[in-house]
């Protein structure tokens, strides 16, 4: 009996972390292996030690997420024909894995070669945004941090940003940087982002889609699988941000038509022959009286 009801209680934990995704997942057509990796949580002491090592200050949401479980694992597989493919994988990096960009990306480079900082341009020569936030900085200007590895497709950073040395980082904000090291907005918060990725389902590439090309065709299909997501952007035609709608004009769409007249009917083939041999014979009548 204790083995039944801790069973159930974890699979409560499961659910209430996952959102109930995993329920969702197990009742979907083609969708197999689905896997929660359950995990202990983070000891207090080790989240002040990583915010005195970083200077920077945890996010309240992302503190308590730690303190619930050190990190997120969940994979899916999808059944094509007689295959077994993986395709889901949601991953939020634990305490001690969440590390420095720079770090983790110049770890094997070698003392004298280029470093992700070389890419920054000066401030006079750097293109302003025309809309929305300022991008990060790879030097020291801002503080970048690992949460996701995206399976080698890019990387989703907590990123602290307008740093100064000596003084700890407050506010942070959640950033994709793709494949060739273009920087990418998702989201204000780290609960924000926990939504959009339980959402997607942790389909391939699934980052890629707020960006401006988008994810790759080999990705494309796995869209499939997705729930429909509702994703705005102000545009130059609206600046203003507000979502689209269809606008109708009711004196173009119901305007009047003017009526085609009715097709005549066809008289049938025995009334045709009929008149016809009528119009003969009159004829001949005519054409003997002239002759009298």
């Amino acid at each position: 009996m204790e083995e039944i009801k801790e069973g159930l209680t974890c699979k409560g934990v499961a659910e209430r972390l996952t959102l109930g995704v995993t329920r969702m997942l197990e009742s979907m057509p083609g969708v197999m292996d689905v896997r929660f990796v359950e995990r202990e949580p983070a000891e207090k002491r080790c989240l002040q030690s990583w915010e005195q090592r970083n200077a920077c200050v945890l996010p309240e949401d992302l503190r308590d997420f730690y303190l619930t479980t050190d990190g997120f694992t969940l994979t899916w597989s999808a059944k094509l024909e007689k295959d077994c493919v993986p395709l889901g994988c949601m991953v939020l990096n634990s305490v001690s894995k969440l590390r420095p960009l720079c770090q983790s990306m110049s770890m094997f480079s070698l003392p004298n070669a280029p470093s992700l900082a070389d890419l920054d341009w000066d401030e006079d020569q750097a293109e302003e945004p025309e809309s929305g936030p300022a991008e990060p900085h790879f030097d020291s200007r801002s503080r970048i941090f690992e949460l996701d590895p995206c399976c080698g497709n890019g990387k989703v950073c907590l990123v602290y940003k307008n740093c100064l040395k000596g003084v700890v980082a407050q506010q942070c904000e959640v950033w994709f940087l793709d494949r060739s090291l273009y920087w990418h907005f998702l989201t204000p918060t780290f609960t924000a982002y926990y939504r959009l990725m339980i959402t997607h389902l942790g389909l391939p590439e699934w980052q890629y889609a707020f960006t401006p090309y988008g994810p790759s065709p080999q990705a494309k299909w796995a869209s499939l699988y997705r729930p429909l997501t509702f994703h705005s952007e102000s545009t130059v035609a609206d600046p203003a941000g507000e979502p689209p709608v269809n606008k109708l004009d009711p004196s173009k769409a119901f305007r009047s038509k003017a009526k085609l007249p009715a097709p005549k009917k066809k008289q049938s083939a025995q009334g045709g022959g009929g008149a016809t041999a009528k119009g003969l014979g009159g004829g001949s009548g005519r054409q003997s009286g002239s002759r009298r």
